[in-house]
């Protein structure tokens, strides 16, 4: 019996889908798409079948969350289509209670509510999207996969920030998030594992590089320390993000007349490679920038270097390193960036091939060196439909 599944992960003024046909034996995409510029004069809609034929493209304009999904609905409703029997979700963060995919309910609604301050950025518009499909298909079973779940194996000293007991007690601590992003490539390496009958290492790191980025440090399968922290803001520069910051330089800006809600602004959407380049937060523009402008040319070399400096603290966790993986967009596309991040790093076994980095081989490091360096393309949406699979799945088992 094939389980079809609507994927959506939702940005903050784009939505992306994907729908997927799930069985015991196989795993198939129908289709994938965007909604993109969402509240925008103009937004387009797009979909594609799994043979890159276009479905539909149009022109329109999505005021809302409701909008938005009503548009998706009417858009799949194809013959070529079969409607989905369930909605799986990209939810940011679950807080301490959510470590496992979850049947949305109205009680898991309102603690996510309760979580916003903790991912402002993306939890408003993705509870508006789970409303929006209560109001369009109230019958449509929906699944919230989260992105903080994976991480909640990591050992409690990773997860703990140098602060008294009660804040930890309260739940501050590291969450870490981009897990539906590792765990699909930690499924790669496992299948890759399995094929060649060789263990590939336990001490592995993967670089999830894209408008938000983030790192994670994993030893036998299983994350012992990451990046990003309380929020989706931490760890190195990303996009618009600023990263790690000096506490102090916090209350700097608090004393020299900025508020939270100023902090918030500069912090989340003024800073990293847009704030430090002054042009853009697209890693491509500023690629092509670099030669003629010294300020896209910094931007790329601090987000390198940021990058850089946490492997090597990773590693140091780890004990030395087997396999160090790029993925998202910038990790997966950018190829004067992986090679900007791994050079030096020969005293950890990391020797880039720069032919094959430069094809973006899905190994891009030389045949002898001690540390394998691949490329793997992620799919969130696909860990969202197999999460959303077996959440329904395990609830039918216990009803």
């Amino acid at each position: 019996m094939k389980n079809i599944i609507l994927c959506v992960n939702a940005g903050s003024s784009s939505l992306k889908f994907a729908l997927y046909a799930i069985s015991e034996s196989a795993e198939e995409k129908l289709a994938e798409g965007a909604i993109e510029g969402v509240g925008q004069p103009t937004a387009r809609l797009w979909i594609r079948d799994s043979h890159e034929h276009l479905l539909d493209d149009r022109k329109t304009r999505f005021s809302d969350a409701h909008e938005t999904i009503g548009a998706l609905f009417s858009a799949l409703e194809k013959p070529e289509l079969p409607f989905p029997a369930a909605v799986g979700h990209r939810i940011v963060h679950g807080g301490m209670k959510y470590t496992e995919p979850q049947k949305v309910t109205p009680r898991l609604q309102a603690d996510l509510e309760a979580l916003i301050p903790l991912a402002p950025l993306h939890l408003p518009g993705q509870i508006e999207l789970i409303e929006a499909v209560r109001k369009w298909r109230p019958t449509l079973p929906q699944v919230a996969c989260f992105d903080t779940a994976f991480h909640c194996r990591m050992p409690e000293v990773a997860r703990r920030f140098p602060l008294p007991q009660k804040f930890w007690e309260q739940g501050v601590r590291r969450y870490g998030f981009h897990g539906l992003s590792y765990e699909y490539v930690l499924s790669v390496l496992q299948e890759q594992s399995e094929k060649s009958s060789q263990n590939a290492g336990s001490r592995t790191i993967i670089a999830h590089l894209g408008n938000g980025a983030s790192m994670v440090a994993v030893r036998d399968g299983a994350p012992v320390d990451t990046s990003m922290g309380l929020t989706p803001t931490g760890g190195f520069m990303m996009g618009t993000r600023s990263g790690d910051l000096d506490p102090g330089l916090v209350l700097y800006l608090l004393r020299s007349g900025h508020d939270a809600r100023a902090l918030e602004d500069i912090v989340n959407h003024r800073s990293g490679l847009l704030g430090v380049s002054g042009l853009s937060a697209d890693m491509k523009t500023l690629l092509d920038q670099r030669s003629d402008n010294p300020h896209a040319d910094q931007a790329i070399t601090m987000f390198c270097r940021g990058v850089k400096k946490f492997l090597g603290a990773f590693a140091a966790v780890l004990g030395g390193l087997d396999t160090l993986v790029f993925t998202g967009g910038i990790g997966e596309r950018a190829a004067p960036v992986r090679q900007e991040i791994c050079s030096d790093l020969e005293f950890l076994g990391v020797i880039l091939d720069a032919s094959r980095n430069e094809k973006h081989a899905p190994i891009i490091s030389t045949p002898g060196s001690r540390c394998t360096v691949q490329v793997i393309p992620t799919n969130e949406d696909l860990m969202i439909a197999r999460h959303t699979v077996k959440a329904l799945s395990n609830q039918t088992k216990t009803s």
